[in-house]
């Protein structure tokens, strides 16, 4: 497909930051004795990959804002612009040599995402879409999934760890989907979850307590793939809220019942 320019450099970032942490991560399996250092280890590589994507975006569009997890927010010149970034995301499954983890790149425009990136370098496979231009995986077009029943789909989520307080609500969702379909998977990676999505990997998605730079990409890909796309709650902001469901158009009124409740 034709790509902008914009999109072109986002690859361009995508990949060279996918080059670094990779080469981290194969030295990741030798760090497993000390969880300190490990995640010493991670964090350094976490930020090196974010300069590299700064320095790729920033050095092309000097003029845009700026918003990364680990680099925080910075204003641009052009108040309409500006990129949303992690660099890591799935760092547990980094750490733990597990190789599901990608590199998320959007594009904002006047508070809409109009391109976005999603990198999984340890398989090279590269999700892109540009709005109105379809969503793409390497060099295939990708549509969402066409199943209609819920009883044949598989949906992906992310579960609370730590103690997190959305624990018990996370169940009660799950006691209600998991009885009407085919399966549940918790992989670890949301930008990638919603890449899976779009793909037709996955039939559908659901998420809260997320960042902006974890879904900005991600929901662009889905949207451009047919997907649907909501705010878990309706009339919430995805990217302001961190919360997040989407499927193909046969299943989600049915998917979003059994989730909401």
């Amino acid at each position: 497909m034709a790509s902008s320019a914009n999109l072109n450099v986002m690859v361009k970032a995508a990949r060279k930051a996918g080059r670094s942490l990779m080469k981290d991560f194969r030295e990741v399996e030798q760090l497993q004795v000390s969880v300190k250092g490990a995640g010493d280890f991670v964090s350094k590589a976490d930020i090196q990959a974010e300069q590299i994507i700064k320095s790729e975006l920033m050095n092309a569009r000097p003029t845009y804002g700026w918003l990364a997890e680990e680099g925080g927010a910075e204003d641009g010149a052009d108040p309409t612009r500006r990129w949303i970034v992690d660099p890591l995301d799935g760092t547990t499954n980094f750490l733990h040599g597990l190789p599901h983890w990608a590199v998320s790149i959007a594009l904002e425009h006047k508070g809409q995402i109009v391109a976005g990136v999603v990198y999984d370098p340890s398989k090279d496979e590269l999700f892109f879409a540009e709005k109105g231009s379809g969503a793409w995986m390497n060099e295939s077009r990708m549509r969402v999934s066409g199943r209609g029943k819920m009883i044949e789909s598989i949906f992906a989520t992310g579960l609370p760890f730590g103690g997190r307080s959305d624990l018990p609500q996370t169940i009660q969702e799950l006691a209600r989907l998991l009885p009407a379909c085919a399966g549940v998977r918790r992989w670890g990676s949301a930008a990638l979850d919603l890449a899976y999505v779009a793909a037709g990997r996955y039939d559908g998605y659901w998420e809260r307590r997320l960042n902006a730079w974890d879904l900005a990409a991600g929901s662009l890909i889905v949207r451009e793939a047919g997907g649907f796309v909501e705010p878990l709650e309706p009339g919430r902001d995805i990217l302001e809220d961190g919360q997040i469901i989407c499927a193909n158009e046969p299943i989600f009124g049915s998917f979003a019942k059994a989730v909401r409740g």
